[in-house]
C-alpha cells in the first residue's frame, strides 16, 4: 500500500544514507524499522559493508564515495570541480523549477 509522510530532512538523508549502505531499498529499510518499532520483528544488525565498496562512512558520519585513479576528477583543479558542482546544483534547480535547463 502506499502512502506519504513528512518526515524531517535529516531523518530521510540518515535513512538514505543507511539504505545505500546495506544495499537495500529505502522502501524495505523503512519498513523494517516500522516492524521493529511496532515490535512485529527483531532487530537486524547492520550488514557491514563490503571491504570493495566505492562508498565507505568518513569520520564526520558522512557518506565518503572512492572512485578509480583515472576517474577525471582526479585531474581537475578545485575551481574547475566547484565550476562543475555549480552547473550541476543550477541544472537541478531549473528542473525542480520546470524550467529547461
Amino acid at each position: 500500500m502506499k502512502t506519504t509522510l513528512d518526515l524531517p530532512d535529516e531523518l530521510v538523508r540518515e535513512m538514505k544514507l543507511r539504505a545505500l549502505m546495506q544495499g537495500r531499498t529505502l522502501r524495505d529499510l523503512a519498513a523494517d524499522f516500522l516492524r521493529q518499532g511496532l515490535g512485529m520483528a527483531a532487530v537486524k544488525a547492520a550488514p557491514s559493508v563490503p571491504a570493495d565498496s566505492m562508498v565507505t562512512i568518513g569520520a564526520e558520519g558522512l557518506p565518503v564515495i572512492r572512485s578509480g585513479n583515472n576517474a577525471p576528477a582526479a585531474s581537475m583543479g578545485l575551481d574547475a570541480l566547484l565550476a562543475l558542482e555549480q552547473q550541476a546544483l543550477t541544472r537541478e534547480d531549473m528542473q525542480r523549477g520546470g524550467l529547461p535547463g
